[in-house]
Protein backbone atom coordinates (compact mmCIF):
# COMPACT_ATOMS: atom_id res chain seq x y z
CA UNK A 1 0.00 0.00 0.00
CA UNK A 2 1.38 3.52 -1.59
CA UNK A 3 1.69 6.42 1.57
CA UNK A 4 -1.45 8.45 1.43
CA UNK A 5 -3.53 5.76 0.41
CA UNK A 6 -6.76 5.82 1.62
CA UNK A 7 -8.48 1.85 2.76
CA UNK A 8 -11.21 2.71 0.92
CA UNK A 9 -9.52 2.49 -2.22
CA UNK A 10 -7.35 -0.55 -1.63
CA UNK A 11 -8.60 -3.90 -3.41
CA UNK A 12 -9.34 -6.81 -2.39
CA UNK A 13 -6.65 -8.63 -2.25
CA UNK A 14 -4.23 -5.57 -1.08
CA UNK A 15 -6.88 -5.60 2.10
CA UNK A 16 -6.58 -9.18 2.60
CA UNK A 17 -2.87 -8.87 2.85
CA UNK A 18 -2.72 -6.01 5.10
CA UNK A 19 -5.15 -7.88 7.21
CA UNK A 20 -2.83 -11.04 6.98
CA UNK A 21 0.53 -8.83 7.94
CA UNK A 22 -1.45 -6.70 10.65
CA UNK A 23 -0.87 -3.56 8.84
CA UNK A 24 -4.58 -2.54 9.45
CA UNK A 25 -7.67 -4.43 10.39
CA UNK A 26 -11.44 -5.25 9.04
CA UNK A 27 -12.44 -2.09 11.61
CA UNK A 28 -10.27 0.19 10.20
CA UNK A 29 -11.50 -0.69 6.29
CA UNK A 30 -14.86 -0.18 6.86
CA UNK A 31 -14.58 2.91 9.08
CA UNK A 32 -12.96 4.20 5.95
CA UNK A 33 -15.36 2.75 3.45
CA UNK A 34 -18.26 4.31 5.76
CA UNK A 35 -16.52 7.70 5.48
CA UNK A 36 -16.83 7.60 2.02
CA UNK A 37 -20.09 6.68 1.86
CA UNK A 38 -21.18 9.57 3.81
CA UNK A 39 -19.45 12.13 1.76
CA UNK A 40 -20.86 10.99 -1.47
CA UNK A 41 -23.78 8.87 -1.64
CA UNK A 42 -25.97 11.83 -1.37
CA UNK A 43 -25.01 12.44 -5.09
CA UNK A 44 -24.19 9.11 -6.16
CA UNK A 45 -27.81 7.08 -5.09
CA UNK A 46 -25.76 3.87 -5.38
CA UNK A 47 -27.14 2.52 -1.88
CA UNK A 48 -30.70 0.59 -0.85
CA UNK A 49 -30.91 -0.55 2.63
CA UNK A 50 -27.58 0.17 3.94
CA UNK A 51 -26.92 -1.00 7.38
CA UNK A 52 -23.51 0.37 9.14
CA UNK A 53 -24.17 -0.72 12.23
CA UNK A 54 -24.51 -4.60 10.93
CA UNK A 55 -21.53 -3.93 8.85
CA UNK A 56 -19.57 -2.76 12.07
CA UNK A 57 -20.43 -5.94 13.74
CA UNK A 58 -19.51 -7.59 10.93
CA UNK A 59 -16.55 -5.90 10.60
CA UNK A 60 -15.58 -6.81 14.56
CA UNK A 61 -16.08 -10.22 14.06
CA UNK A 62 -13.66 -9.83 11.39
CA UNK A 63 -11.24 -8.72 13.27
CA UNK A 64 -11.40 -11.00 16.13
CA UNK A 65 -10.96 -13.95 13.16
CA UNK A 66 -7.89 -12.55 11.79
CA UNK A 67 -6.19 -11.79 15.45
CA UNK A 68 -6.95 -15.57 16.00
CA UNK A 69 -5.26 -16.95 12.91
CA UNK A 70 -8.62 -18.31 11.46
CA UNK A 71 -9.83 -16.11 8.57
CA UNK A 72 -13.36 -17.71 7.74
CA UNK A 73 -13.03 -17.38 4.49
CA UNK A 74 -11.72 -16.26 0.96
CA UNK A 75 -12.89 -12.90 1.16
CA UNK A 76 -13.02 -12.46 5.40
CA UNK A 77 -13.69 -8.98 6.44
CA UNK A 78 -13.91 -7.06 2.32
CA UNK A 79 -16.34 -4.89 2.05
CA UNK A 80 -18.91 -6.30 -0.40
CA UNK A 81 -22.51 -4.88 -1.97
CA UNK A 82 -25.09 -6.77 -3.34
CA UNK A 83 -27.92 -6.02 -5.72
CA UNK A 84 -31.14 -5.24 -4.47
CA UNK A 85 -32.39 -8.17 -6.41
CA UNK A 86 -30.49 -10.55 -4.95
CA UNK A 87 -32.18 -11.84 -1.68
CA UNK A 88 -30.80 -11.46 1.65
CA UNK A 89 -32.84 -12.20 5.00
CA UNK A 90 -34.49 -9.70 6.61
CA UNK A 91 -34.67 -7.35 3.51
CA UNK A 92 -37.22 -6.57 0.53
CA UNK A 93 -36.87 -7.21 -2.94
CA UNK A 94 -38.40 -4.14 -4.68
CA UNK A 95 -36.93 -4.82 -7.81
CA UNK A 96 -35.97 -1.21 -9.03
CA UNK A 97 -40.16 -0.19 -8.73
CA UNK A 98 -42.42 1.47 -6.24
CA UNK A 99 -45.12 -0.86 -7.87
CA UNK A 100 -44.28 -3.96 -5.82
CA UNK A 101 -44.74 -5.41 -2.43
CA UNK A 102 -42.33 -4.70 0.39
CA UNK A 103 -42.14 -8.12 1.82
CA UNK A 104 -39.06 -8.90 3.68
CA UNK A 105 -36.91 -12.11 2.06
CA UNK A 106 -36.81 -15.40 4.32
CA UNK A 107 -33.41 -16.54 2.91
CA UNK A 108 -30.40 -15.49 1.62
CA UNK A 109 -30.41 -15.89 -2.17
CA UNK A 110 -26.75 -18.65 -3.11
CA UNK A 111 -24.77 -15.38 -3.91
CA UNK A 112 -25.26 -13.51 -0.67
CA UNK A 113 -25.49 -16.57 1.20
CA UNK A 114 -22.04 -17.72 -0.27
CA UNK A 115 -20.59 -14.19 0.94
CA UNK A 116 -21.61 -14.34 4.35
CA UNK A 117 -19.86 -17.93 4.38
CA UNK A 118 -16.66 -16.53 3.11
CA UNK A 119 -16.55 -13.47 5.97
CA UNK A 120 -17.37 -11.15 3.68
CA UNK A 121 -18.67 -7.54 5.19
CA UNK A 122 -21.77 -6.56 3.56
CA UNK A 123 -22.32 -3.23 3.36
CA UNK A 124 -26.00 -2.33 1.55
CA UNK A 125 -27.64 -3.87 -1.20
CA UNK A 126 -27.05 -1.85 -4.51
CA UNK A 127 -30.09 0.49 -6.68
CA UNK A 128 -31.33 -0.77 -10.37
CA UNK A 129 -34.26 0.26 -12.09
CA UNK A 130 -37.77 -0.88 -12.62
CA UNK A 131 -37.65 -4.60 -13.44
CA UNK A 132 -34.16 -4.44 -13.95
CA UNK A 133 -35.15 -3.59 -17.66
CA UNK A 134 -33.53 -0.09 -18.02
CA UNK A 135 -29.47 0.48 -18.98
CA UNK A 136 -29.53 3.30 -16.50
CA UNK A 137 -29.72 3.92 -12.58
CA UNK A 138 -33.84 5.56 -13.25
CA UNK A 139 -35.88 3.91 -10.32
CA UNK A 140 -39.68 4.80 -9.11
CA UNK A 141 -38.38 3.01 -6.10
CA UNK A 142 -34.74 4.10 -5.57
CA UNK A 143 -33.40 7.49 -5.73
CA UNK A 144 -31.49 8.15 -9.47
CA UNK A 145 -28.49 6.25 -9.05
CA UNK A 146 -25.33 8.67 -11.00
CA UNK A 147 -21.89 8.05 -12.48
CA UNK A 148 -19.17 8.70 -9.72
CA UNK A 149 -16.71 10.24 -12.90
CA UNK A 150 -19.70 12.83 -13.38
CA UNK A 151 -22.94 13.08 -11.73
CA UNK A 152 -24.71 13.95 -15.11
CA UNK A 153 -23.88 10.78 -16.73
CA UNK A 154 -25.63 7.83 -16.60
CA UNK A 155 -24.08 4.85 -14.59
CA UNK A 156 -25.39 2.53 -16.73
CA UNK A 157 -27.86 -0.73 -15.71
CA UNK A 158 -29.63 -2.44 -14.72
CA UNK A 159 -26.51 -3.05 -12.11
CA UNK A 160 -26.69 0.71 -11.68
CA UNK A 161 -26.00 0.77 -8.19
CA UNK A 162 -23.44 -2.10 -7.96
CA UNK A 163 -21.44 -0.37 -10.65
CA UNK A 164 -21.91 3.10 -9.61
CA UNK A 165 -20.71 2.17 -5.81
CA UNK A 166 -17.91 0.10 -7.17
CA UNK A 167 -16.39 3.56 -9.37
CA UNK A 168 -17.06 5.50 -5.99
CA UNK A 169 -15.09 3.06 -3.98
CA UNK A 170 -17.82 1.54 -1.65
CA UNK A 171 -15.17 -0.88 -1.05
CA UNK A 172 -13.58 -3.01 -3.70
CA UNK A 173 -16.08 -6.21 -4.28
CA UNK A 174 -20.03 -5.49 -5.51
CA UNK A 175 -22.51 -8.13 -6.96
CA UNK A 176 -24.54 -7.70 -9.67
CA UNK A 177 -27.01 -9.89 -12.17
CA UNK A 178 -27.31 -10.06 -16.23
CA UNK A 179 -30.12 -10.52 -18.81
CA UNK A 180 -28.87 -8.48 -21.65
CA UNK A 181 -25.42 -6.54 -20.46
CA UNK A 182 -26.39 -5.54 -17.10
CA UNK A 183 -23.35 -6.39 -15.91
CA UNK A 184 -21.40 -5.74 -18.73
CA UNK A 185 -22.91 -2.28 -19.94
CA UNK A 186 -22.68 -0.12 -16.45
CA UNK A 187 -18.67 -1.35 -16.29
CA UNK A 188 -18.67 -0.46 -19.48
CA UNK A 189 -19.95 3.11 -18.08
CA UNK A 190 -18.13 3.81 -14.97
CA UNK A 191 -14.65 2.34 -15.75
CA UNK A 192 -14.78 -1.01 -14.01
CA UNK A 193 -14.04 -4.65 -14.38
CA UNK A 194 -16.43 -6.91 -14.17
CA UNK A 195 -17.22 -10.93 -15.37
CA UNK A 196 -20.67 -12.46 -16.90
CA UNK A 197 -20.12 -16.00 -15.75
CA UNK A 198 -21.14 -18.78 -18.27
CA UNK A 199 -24.87 -19.65 -17.31
CA UNK A 200 -25.38 -21.62 -14.36
CA UNK A 201 -21.67 -20.99 -13.04
CA UNK A 202 -22.99 -19.18 -10.35
CA UNK A 203 -26.36 -20.69 -8.69
CA UNK A 204 -29.38 -17.40 -8.96
CA UNK A 205 -32.51 -18.23 -7.35
CA UNK A 206 -34.89 -18.25 -9.09
CA UNK A 207 -32.87 -18.69 -12.43
CA UNK A 208 -33.91 -17.60 -15.51
CA UNK A 209 -33.58 -17.44 -19.13
CA UNK A 210 -30.04 -15.46 -19.39
CA UNK A 211 -29.62 -14.70 -16.32
CA UNK A 212 -25.84 -14.71 -14.57
CA UNK A 213 -25.25 -13.17 -11.01
CA UNK A 214 -21.07 -11.69 -11.21
CA UNK A 215 -18.96 -9.68 -9.56
CA UNK A 216 -17.95 -5.73 -10.72
CA UNK A 217 -14.84 -4.68 -9.15
CA UNK A 218 -11.37 -2.33 -10.19
CA UNK A 219 -8.98 -5.14 -10.73
CA UNK A 220 -9.08 -8.17 -12.50
CA UNK A 221 -7.33 -10.10 -10.12
CA UNK A 222 -10.28 -9.10 -7.64
CA UNK A 223 -12.88 -10.31 -10.06
CA UNK A 224 -10.76 -13.83 -10.06
CA UNK A 225 -10.66 -13.56 -6.40
CA UNK A 226 -14.50 -13.33 -6.08
CA UNK A 227 -15.25 -16.01 -8.46
CA UNK A 228 -13.61 -18.31 -5.94
CA UNK A 229 -16.31 -16.91 -3.32
CA UNK A 230 -19.48 -17.07 -6.32
CA UNK A 231 -18.91 -19.94 -8.23
CA UNK A 232 -19.68 -22.76 -5.39
CA UNK A 233 -22.72 -24.97 -5.97
CA UNK A 234 -26.21 -24.54 -4.33
CA UNK A 235 -29.02 -26.68 -5.06
CA UNK A 236 -31.67 -24.47 -5.32
CA UNK A 237 -30.53 -23.36 -8.82
CA UNK A 238 -31.37 -26.50 -10.55
CA UNK A 239 -29.85 -25.07 -14.24
CA UNK A 240 -26.86 -24.41 -12.42
CA UNK A 241 -23.49 -26.26 -13.54
CA UNK A 242 -21.42 -28.84 -11.47
CA UNK A 243 -19.03 -27.75 -9.31
CA UNK A 244 -16.07 -27.08 -11.75
CA UNK A 245 -12.25 -27.15 -10.20
CA UNK A 246 -11.31 -24.18 -11.76
CA UNK A 247 -7.62 -22.41 -10.94
CA UNK A 248 -9.22 -18.63 -11.21
CA UNK A 249 -5.55 -17.48 -9.54
CA UNK A 250 -4.48 -18.52 -13.00
CA UNK A 251 -4.12 -15.29 -14.66
CA UNK A 252 -1.20 -15.40 -17.06
CA UNK A 253 -2.02 -12.81 -19.18
CA UNK A 254 -0.21 -14.83 -22.41
CA UNK A 255 -2.39 -14.71 -25.28
CA UNK A 256 0.58 -15.96 -27.77
CA UNK A 257 -1.16 -17.61 -30.79
CA UNK A 258 -4.38 -17.28 -29.57
CA UNK A 259 -7.15 -16.38 -32.44
CA UNK A 260 -9.40 -13.48 -31.46
CA UNK A 261 -12.18 -12.46 -33.38
CA UNK A 262 -12.49 -8.45 -33.59
CA UNK A 263 -16.31 -7.68 -34.21
CA UNK A 264 -16.94 -3.72 -34.82
CA UNK A 265 -20.68 -4.05 -35.77
CA UNK A 266 -23.63 -5.73 -33.99
CA UNK A 267 -25.78 -5.90 -36.93
CA UNK A 268 -28.60 -4.32 -35.34
CA UNK A 269 -29.32 -1.72 -33.15
CA UNK A 270 -27.39 1.34 -32.98
CA UNK A 271 -24.38 2.21 -35.47
CA UNK A 272 -20.75 1.90 -33.15
CA UNK A 273 -19.47 5.48 -32.90
CA UNK A 274 -16.04 6.50 -33.41
CA UNK A 275 -14.80 7.09 -30.44
CA UNK A 276 -15.84 3.68 -29.05
CA UNK A 277 -15.18 2.11 -32.39
CA UNK A 278 -11.50 3.91 -31.96
CA UNK A 279 -11.34 2.08 -28.29
CA UNK A 280 -11.70 -1.55 -29.63
CA UNK A 281 -9.29 -1.15 -32.42
CA UNK A 282 -6.37 0.21 -29.64
CA UNK A 283 -7.26 -3.15 -27.69
CA UNK A 284 -7.04 -4.94 -30.84
CA UNK A 285 -2.81 -3.33 -31.16
CA UNK A 286 -2.67 -4.69 -27.56
CA UNK A 287 -3.69 -8.21 -28.33
CA UNK A 288 -1.10 -8.41 -31.74
CA UNK A 289 1.54 -7.11 -29.79
CA UNK A 290 0.63 -9.82 -27.52
CA UNK A 291 0.62 -12.02 -29.85
CA UNK A 292 -2.58 -13.18 -30.92
CA UNK A 293 -4.00 -13.20 -34.37
CA UNK A 294 -6.65 -10.83 -34.66
CA UNK A 295 -9.22 -11.34 -37.75
CA UNK A 296 -12.30 -9.99 -38.09
CA UNK A 297 -15.71 -11.02 -37.22
CA UNK A 298 -19.07 -10.49 -39.61
CA UNK A 299 -22.01 -9.03 -37.51
CA UNK A 300 -24.25 -12.55 -36.95
CA UNK A 301 -27.04 -10.32 -34.66
CA UNK A 302 -29.82 -9.42 -36.44
CA UNK A 303 -32.90 -6.57 -36.07
CA UNK A 304 -35.73 -9.39 -36.17
CA UNK A 305 -33.65 -11.13 -33.51
CA UNK A 306 -33.75 -8.13 -31.16
CA UNK A 307 -37.12 -7.25 -31.92
CA UNK A 308 -38.22 -10.59 -30.76
CA UNK A 309 -35.98 -10.94 -27.82
CA UNK A 310 -37.68 -7.41 -26.64
CA UNK A 311 -41.38 -8.44 -27.37
CA UNK A 312 -40.66 -11.67 -25.02
CA UNK A 313 -39.08 -9.71 -22.48
CA UNK A 314 -42.49 -7.33 -23.19
CA UNK A 315 -44.82 -10.00 -22.97
CA UNK A 316 -43.20 -11.09 -19.06
CA UNK A 317 -43.10 -7.33 -18.15
CA UNK A 318 -47.07 -7.01 -19.07
CA UNK A 319 -47.74 -10.70 -16.89
CA UNK A 320 -46.32 -9.09 -13.84
CA UNK A 321 -47.91 -5.45 -14.64
CA UNK A 322 -51.68 -6.65 -15.30
CA UNK A 323 -51.77 -8.45 -12.16
CA UNK A 324 -51.18 -4.65 -10.01
CA UNK A 325 -54.20 -3.40 -8.96
CA UNK A 326 -54.82 0.19 -10.98
CA UNK A 327 -53.19 1.83 -7.87
CA UNK A 328 -50.41 -0.14 -8.33
CA UNK A 329 -49.85 0.36 -11.89
CA UNK A 330 -49.68 4.40 -11.15
CA UNK A 331 -47.04 3.84 -9.17
CA UNK A 332 -44.60 1.95 -11.98
CA UNK A 333 -41.89 4.11 -14.53
CA UNK A 334 -44.35 5.01 -16.87
CA UNK A 335 -41.37 4.72 -19.33
CA UNK A 336 -41.30 0.81 -18.04
CA UNK A 337 -45.42 1.15 -17.36
CA UNK A 338 -45.56 1.94 -21.24
CA UNK A 339 -42.93 -0.77 -22.46
CA UNK A 340 -44.60 -3.61 -20.45
CA UNK A 341 -48.16 -2.76 -22.21
CA UNK A 342 -46.45 -3.09 -25.34
CA UNK A 343 -46.25 -7.10 -24.38
CA UNK A 344 -50.24 -7.47 -24.13
CA UNK A 345 -52.60 -9.16 -26.59
CA UNK A 346 -48.98 -10.94 -27.95
CA UNK A 347 -50.89 -13.74 -29.90
CA UNK A 348 -49.42 -17.34 -28.72
CA UNK A 349 -48.03 -18.02 -31.67
CA UNK A 350 -46.03 -14.81 -31.99
CA UNK A 351 -44.87 -15.43 -27.94
CA UNK A 352 -43.68 -18.98 -29.08
CA UNK A 353 -41.96 -17.36 -32.04
CA UNK A 354 -40.11 -15.36 -29.56
CA UNK A 355 -38.95 -18.16 -27.52
CA UNK A 356 -37.45 -20.12 -30.27
CA UNK A 357 -35.20 -16.95 -31.37
CA UNK A 358 -33.70 -17.28 -27.61
CA UNK A 359 -32.48 -20.51 -29.15
CA UNK A 360 -31.88 -19.36 -32.43
CA UNK A 361 -29.86 -16.20 -30.85
CA UNK A 362 -27.92 -19.04 -28.60
CA UNK A 363 -26.60 -21.29 -31.82
CA UNK A 364 -25.75 -18.45 -33.87
CA UNK A 365 -23.84 -16.79 -31.29
CA UNK A 366 -21.45 -20.41 -30.47
CA UNK A 367 -21.48 -20.59 -34.54
CA UNK A 368 -20.49 -17.69 -35.45
CA UNK A 369 -17.39 -17.70 -33.14
CA UNK A 370 -16.80 -21.23 -32.99
CA UNK A 371 -13.32 -21.10 -34.67
CA UNK A 372 -11.74 -18.31 -32.24
CA UNK A 373 -10.51 -17.87 -28.33
CA UNK A 374 -11.48 -14.54 -28.27
CA UNK A 375 -13.76 -12.09 -29.53
CA UNK A 376 -13.10 -8.62 -28.96
CA UNK A 377 -16.12 -6.08 -28.96
CA UNK A 378 -17.56 -3.12 -27.98
CA UNK A 379 -20.28 -3.54 -24.81
CA UNK A 380 -22.25 -0.90 -26.31
CA UNK A 381 -22.16 0.86 -29.57
CA UNK A 382 -21.83 4.66 -27.87
CA UNK A 383 -21.01 6.71 -25.04
CA UNK A 384 -22.77 7.14 -21.99
CA UNK A 385 -25.83 9.40 -21.39
CA UNK A 386 -27.55 11.68 -19.44
CA UNK A 387 -28.83 10.27 -15.60
CA UNK A 388 -31.80 11.23 -16.22
CA UNK A 389 -32.62 9.37 -19.62
CA UNK A 390 -33.56 5.25 -19.38
CA UNK A 391 -31.18 4.27 -22.12
CA UNK A 392 -29.53 5.78 -24.78
CA UNK A 393 -32.21 5.91 -27.29
CA UNK A 394 -35.06 7.56 -24.23
CA UNK A 395 -37.72 6.27 -26.78
CA UNK A 396 -39.22 3.26 -25.67
CA UNK A 397 -40.35 2.33 -28.91
CA UNK A 398 -36.60 1.42 -29.53
CA UNK A 399 -35.20 0.82 -25.92
CA UNK A 400 -32.78 -1.80 -26.62
CA UNK A 401 -30.57 -0.57 -29.32
CA UNK A 402 -27.26 -0.57 -27.05
CA UNK A 403 -27.37 -4.64 -26.56
CA UNK A 404 -26.69 -5.94 -30.01
CA UNK A 405 -22.79 -6.46 -28.59
CA UNK A 406 -24.14 -7.96 -24.95
CA UNK A 407 -27.33 -9.82 -25.49
CA UNK A 408 -26.36 -13.21 -27.59
CA UNK A 409 -24.09 -14.33 -24.95
CA UNK A 410 -26.82 -14.19 -22.45
CA UNK A 411 -28.48 -16.97 -24.56
CA UNK A 412 -25.46 -18.48 -25.69
CA UNK A 413 -24.20 -19.28 -21.73
CA UNK A 414 -20.67 -17.68 -23.23
CA UNK A 415 -19.35 -15.68 -20.33
CA UNK A 416 -18.06 -11.91 -21.23
CA UNK A 417 -15.94 -9.82 -19.20
CA UNK A 418 -15.43 -5.95 -19.03
CA UNK A 419 -12.05 -4.50 -18.39
CA UNK A 420 -11.41 -0.89 -17.56
CA UNK A 421 -8.91 1.44 -18.80
CA UNK A 422 -8.98 4.99 -20.58
CA UNK A 423 -9.05 6.91 -23.34
CA UNK A 424 -7.23 9.59 -24.65
CA UNK A 425 -9.84 12.11 -23.49
CA UNK A 426 -9.21 11.13 -19.92
CA UNK A 427 -12.52 9.41 -19.75
CA UNK A 428 -13.31 5.60 -18.83
CA UNK A 429 -12.35 3.18 -21.72
CA UNK A 430 -11.86 -0.44 -21.65
CA UNK A 431 -11.61 -3.88 -23.16
CA UNK A 432 -11.59 -7.13 -22.63
CA UNK A 433 -12.56 -11.47 -23.03
CA UNK A 434 -15.19 -13.91 -22.91
CA UNK A 435 -15.15 -17.20 -23.31
CA UNK A 436 -17.20 -20.01 -24.37
CA UNK A 437 -16.36 -22.63 -21.43
CA UNK A 438 -15.65 -20.95 -18.16
CA UNK A 439 -11.88 -20.37 -17.47
CA UNK A 440 -9.83 -17.54 -15.28
CA UNK A 441 -9.84 -14.02 -17.39
CA UNK A 442 -6.59 -14.83 -18.64
CA UNK A 443 -6.77 -12.49 -22.00
CA UNK A 444 -8.40 -9.48 -19.76
CA UNK A 445 -5.04 -9.62 -17.35
CA UNK A 446 -3.29 -9.02 -20.42
CA UNK A 447 -5.02 -5.96 -21.57
CA UNK A 448 -4.94 -4.56 -17.88
CA UNK A 449 -1.21 -5.13 -17.48
CA UNK A 450 -1.00 -2.63 -20.46
CA UNK A 451 -3.60 -0.23 -19.69
CA UNK A 452 -3.96 0.21 -16.58
CA UNK A 453 -6.58 2.31 -14.31
CA UNK A 454 -5.90 2.43 -10.78
CA UNK A 455 -4.60 5.96 -10.40
CA UNK A 456 -7.39 7.22 -12.65
CA UNK A 457 -10.39 6.55 -10.26
CA UNK A 458 -12.93 9.29 -9.89
CA UNK A 459 -10.64 10.03 -6.57
CA UNK A 460 -10.47 14.36 -7.85
CA UNK A 461 -14.75 14.27 -7.47
CA UNK A 462 -15.08 11.98 -4.40
CA UNK A 463 -12.33 13.46 -2.17
CA UNK A 464 -13.21 17.50 -2.56
CA UNK A 465 -17.15 16.27 -2.08
CA UNK A 466 -18.04 18.49 -5.39
CA UNK A 467 -21.46 18.13 -6.55
CA UNK A 468 -20.22 17.86 -10.23
CA UNK A 469 -16.47 16.51 -11.56
CA UNK A 470 -14.67 18.80 -14.09
CA UNK A 471 -16.39 16.81 -17.33
CA UNK A 472 -19.24 18.93 -18.29
CA UNK A 473 -22.68 18.50 -20.13
CA UNK A 474 -21.17 19.78 -22.91
CA UNK A 475 -18.05 17.36 -23.08
CA UNK A 476 -21.43 14.91 -22.19
CA UNK A 477 -22.65 15.68 -25.94
CA UNK A 478 -19.18 15.43 -27.43
CA UNK A 479 -19.85 11.66 -26.08
CA UNK A 480 -16.59 11.92 -24.21
CA UNK A 481 -16.60 8.49 -22.49
CA UNK A 482 -15.87 5.41 -24.46
CA UNK A 483 -15.81 1.55 -23.25
CA UNK A 484 -15.31 -1.04 -24.98
CA UNK A 485 -15.61 -5.16 -24.11
CA UNK A 486 -13.83 -8.30 -25.14
CA UNK A 487 -15.81 -11.78 -25.79
CA UNK A 488 -14.29 -14.97 -25.68
CA UNK A 489 -14.73 -18.08 -26.86
CA UNK A 490 -12.71 -21.86 -26.67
Amino acid sequence: MSEGTDLADLTAVEMLSGYANRSFSPVEVNAAVQRRIESVEHTIGALYAPDPEAAARAARDSEAAWHAGQPRGDIDGVPVTIKENIATRGVPLPMGTAGSDLTPAGEDAPAAARVRESGGVILAKTTMPDLGMLSSGLSSFHQLARNPWNPEWNPGGSSAGAAAACAAGYGPLHIGTDIGGSLRLPAGWTATVTLKPSYGLVPVDPPYFGRVAGPITRTVADAALFMRVLARADARDHTSLPRLDIDWSDLDGDVTGLRVGLLLDAGCGLETQRLVRDAIEGAAKTFEAGGAIVEPIQPFFSTELLHDLDLFWRVRGWEWFSGLSHEKQSLVLPYIADWCRGGADVPGVTLMRCVNRMLEISATAVQSTVDFDLVLSPVSPVTTFSAAWPSPTNDVARPLEHIGFTAPYNFSGQPGARKASRSACRSPAGASPTWRCSVPPTGTSRHEATRPLRSGRPRRWVSTRAQRCRWTPRSLRLGRMCRCSTRSVS
